[in-house]
Protein backbone atom coordinates (compact mmCIF):
# COMPACT_ATOMS: atom_id res chain seq x y z
CA UNK A 1 0.00 0.00 0.00
CA UNK A 2 1.17 3.48 -0.36
CA UNK A 3 2.46 5.76 2.36
CA UNK A 4 -0.25 8.40 1.13
CA UNK A 5 -3.12 6.31 1.42
CA UNK A 6 -5.71 6.49 4.45
CA UNK A 7 -7.25 2.91 4.11
CA UNK A 8 -10.69 4.61 6.13
CA UNK A 9 -12.34 0.63 6.04
CA UNK A 10 -9.26 -1.08 7.60
CA UNK A 11 -8.89 1.78 10.30
CA UNK A 12 -12.89 1.06 11.20
CA UNK A 13 -12.33 -2.65 11.25
CA UNK A 14 -13.37 -4.30 14.37
CA UNK A 15 -9.63 -5.47 14.90
CA UNK A 16 -8.23 -2.24 14.79
CA UNK A 17 -10.99 -0.71 16.83
CA UNK A 18 -10.27 -3.18 19.36
CA UNK A 19 -7.10 -2.45 19.70
CA UNK A 20 -7.77 1.64 19.60
CA UNK A 21 -10.10 0.81 22.81
CA UNK A 22 -7.26 -0.55 24.81
CA UNK A 23 -7.14 0.46 28.46
CA UNK A 24 -5.71 -0.49 31.65
CA UNK A 25 -7.72 -3.21 33.77
CA UNK A 26 -7.12 -1.01 37.07
CA UNK A 27 -5.83 2.60 36.99
CA UNK A 28 -2.15 2.89 37.46
CA UNK A 29 -1.11 4.16 41.33
CA UNK A 30 1.49 6.35 39.17
CA UNK A 31 1.06 8.44 35.90
CA UNK A 32 3.95 8.40 33.50
CA UNK A 33 4.89 11.93 32.52
CA UNK A 34 7.07 11.90 29.43
CA UNK A 35 9.74 9.33 27.73
CA UNK A 36 12.64 10.22 29.88
CA UNK A 37 15.40 8.58 27.99
CA UNK A 38 17.19 6.73 25.16
CA UNK A 39 20.23 4.60 25.80
CA UNK A 40 21.99 3.59 22.01
CA UNK A 41 24.51 1.26 21.53
CA UNK A 42 27.14 3.24 18.58
CA UNK A 43 30.06 1.24 16.79
CA UNK A 44 32.31 4.42 17.50
CA UNK A 45 31.03 6.48 20.19
CA UNK A 46 33.30 9.46 19.35
CA UNK A 47 31.75 9.33 15.98
CA UNK A 48 28.28 9.27 17.58
CA UNK A 49 29.28 12.45 20.20
CA UNK A 50 30.73 14.33 17.02
CA UNK A 51 26.67 14.05 15.40
CA UNK A 52 25.12 14.71 18.82
CA UNK A 53 27.00 17.25 20.28
CA UNK A 54 28.41 19.04 16.85
CA UNK A 55 25.42 18.49 14.83
CA UNK A 56 22.40 18.14 17.24
CA UNK A 57 24.00 20.59 19.75
CA UNK A 58 23.60 18.39 23.12
CA UNK A 59 25.44 18.94 25.56
CA UNK A 60 27.60 16.30 27.58
CA UNK A 61 26.38 15.79 31.64
CA UNK A 62 28.70 13.23 32.20
CA UNK A 63 30.79 10.44 30.90
CA UNK A 64 31.81 6.21 32.12
CA UNK A 65 34.93 4.95 31.50
CA UNK A 66 35.43 1.46 30.36
CA UNK A 67 35.79 0.20 33.96
CA UNK A 68 32.10 1.26 34.41
CA UNK A 69 30.73 0.40 31.52
CA UNK A 70 32.17 -1.83 28.56
CA UNK A 71 32.51 0.53 25.44
CA UNK A 72 32.31 4.08 27.45
CA UNK A 73 29.20 5.74 28.47
CA UNK A 74 28.25 9.28 27.20
CA UNK A 75 25.13 11.46 28.85
CA UNK A 76 24.60 14.16 26.97
CA UNK A 77 21.23 16.92 27.33
CA UNK A 78 19.01 19.09 25.34
CA UNK A 79 17.12 20.36 28.17
CA UNK A 80 17.35 20.54 31.74
CA UNK A 81 17.52 16.71 32.57
CA UNK A 82 20.42 15.37 33.31
CA UNK A 83 20.06 13.09 30.62
CA UNK A 84 17.62 12.48 27.37
CA UNK A 85 20.00 10.03 25.27
CA UNK A 86 23.20 8.12 26.30
CA UNK A 87 25.57 6.55 23.88
CA UNK A 88 27.54 3.10 24.27
CA UNK A 89 30.01 2.24 22.14
CA UNK A 90 31.24 -1.13 20.95
CA UNK A 91 28.24 -1.77 18.96
CA UNK A 92 29.26 -4.23 16.00
CA UNK A 93 29.34 -2.58 12.29
CA UNK A 94 26.71 -3.82 10.04
CA UNK A 95 23.62 -4.60 10.05
CA UNK A 96 21.90 -2.94 12.92
CA UNK A 97 18.88 -4.38 14.97
CA UNK A 98 15.74 -2.99 13.90
CA UNK A 99 13.68 -2.99 17.38
CA UNK A 100 13.79 0.63 17.64
CA UNK A 101 11.91 2.41 14.98
CA UNK A 102 12.46 6.01 15.66
CA UNK A 103 13.15 8.68 18.35
CA UNK A 104 11.81 12.09 17.71
CA UNK A 105 12.84 15.32 19.60
CA UNK A 106 9.93 18.01 19.55
CA UNK A 107 11.09 21.83 18.98
CA UNK A 108 8.76 24.89 20.02
CA UNK A 109 8.38 26.60 16.65
CA UNK A 110 7.57 25.55 13.09
CA UNK A 111 10.60 27.77 11.88
CA UNK A 112 12.97 25.35 13.69
CA UNK A 113 11.70 22.26 11.88
CA UNK A 114 12.58 24.00 8.64
CA UNK A 115 15.64 25.79 10.02
CA UNK A 116 16.78 21.97 11.04
CA UNK A 117 16.50 20.63 7.42
CA UNK A 118 18.86 23.31 6.71
CA UNK A 119 21.17 22.75 9.22
CA UNK A 120 20.83 18.32 8.72
CA UNK A 121 21.92 18.93 5.19
CA UNK A 122 24.55 21.52 5.55
CA UNK A 123 26.41 18.74 7.76
CA UNK A 124 25.66 16.02 5.53
CA UNK A 125 22.70 13.93 7.71
CA UNK A 126 20.71 11.75 5.64
CA UNK A 127 17.17 12.87 5.67
CA UNK A 128 15.04 10.63 5.02
CA UNK A 129 11.71 12.35 5.40
CA UNK A 130 10.18 15.87 5.41
CA UNK A 131 6.50 17.23 6.09
CA UNK A 132 3.32 15.68 7.60
CA UNK A 133 2.45 12.13 7.85
CA UNK A 134 -0.81 10.73 9.15
CA UNK A 135 -1.98 10.11 12.81
CA UNK A 136 -0.27 13.09 15.41
CA UNK A 137 -0.46 15.90 12.47
CA UNK A 138 2.98 16.89 13.33
CA UNK A 139 5.02 18.75 11.15
CA UNK A 140 8.73 17.02 10.97
CA UNK A 141 11.81 16.35 9.55
CA UNK A 142 13.02 12.53 9.83
CA UNK A 143 17.11 11.63 9.20
CA UNK A 144 19.86 9.47 10.27
CA UNK A 145 22.60 9.84 12.45
CA UNK A 146 25.94 7.77 12.05
CA UNK A 147 24.75 4.14 13.37
CA UNK A 148 21.54 4.53 10.92
CA UNK A 149 19.21 4.95 13.87
CA UNK A 150 16.40 6.99 12.37
CA UNK A 151 15.90 10.25 14.60
CA UNK A 152 13.11 13.11 13.89
CA UNK A 153 12.83 16.90 14.71
CA UNK A 154 9.03 18.02 14.97
CA UNK A 155 6.90 20.14 15.69
CA UNK A 156 2.90 20.38 16.28
CA UNK A 157 2.27 16.97 17.77
CA UNK A 158 -1.30 16.86 18.18
CA UNK A 159 -2.15 17.29 22.23
CA UNK A 160 -5.36 14.90 23.06
CA UNK A 161 -6.75 15.29 26.52
CA UNK A 162 -7.11 12.25 28.81
CA UNK A 163 -9.97 10.02 27.97
CA UNK A 164 -10.50 12.06 24.78
CA UNK A 165 -10.66 11.25 21.00
CA UNK A 166 -7.71 12.42 18.89
CA UNK A 167 -7.94 13.48 15.82
CA UNK A 168 -10.33 11.46 12.95
CA UNK A 169 -8.78 9.93 10.17
CA UNK A 170 -10.91 11.93 7.94
CA UNK A 171 -8.93 15.48 9.63
CA UNK A 172 -5.23 13.46 8.85
CA UNK A 173 -3.38 15.89 5.79
CA UNK A 174 0.13 13.87 4.94
CA UNK A 175 2.20 15.68 2.80
CA UNK A 176 6.12 14.86 1.62
CA UNK A 177 7.66 18.46 1.76
CA UNK A 178 8.16 21.15 4.55
CA UNK A 179 6.29 23.49 2.36
CA UNK A 180 3.32 21.34 1.73
CA UNK A 181 2.77 20.85 5.20
CA UNK A 182 2.69 24.24 5.12
CA UNK A 183 0.01 24.98 2.82
CA UNK A 184 -2.06 21.76 3.65
CA UNK A 185 -2.80 22.30 6.69
CA UNK A 186 -5.26 19.68 8.92
CA UNK A 187 -8.14 21.58 11.13
CA UNK A 188 -6.86 23.63 13.97
CA UNK A 189 -3.29 23.81 13.49
CA UNK A 190 -1.99 27.39 12.41
CA UNK A 191 1.24 26.63 10.36
CA UNK A 192 2.20 30.43 9.48
CA UNK A 193 6.09 30.73 9.73
CA UNK A 194 7.55 33.56 11.62
CA UNK A 195 9.81 33.68 8.57
CA UNK A 196 8.51 32.75 5.73
CA UNK A 197 11.93 32.88 3.89
CA UNK A 198 12.86 29.83 5.38
CA UNK A 199 10.61 28.46 2.44
CA UNK A 200 12.46 27.12 -0.59
CA UNK A 201 9.54 27.68 -3.01
CA UNK A 202 9.64 31.32 -2.83
CA UNK A 203 6.18 31.37 -1.39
Amino acid sequence: MERRIVDFEALRSAELQRLKSARAAETPPFRINKIGHVVLKVADIERSLDFYAGVLGFEVSDVYPDSMVPGRMIFMRFNADHHGVALIGGAGEGPKATEMHHMAFEVSTLDEVFRARDHLERHGARITFQGRRRAGAQIAVEFLDPDGHCLEIYWGLDQVARGAEARPPEDWVETVSLEDAVDHAPPGQDTTLADPGLRRDGN
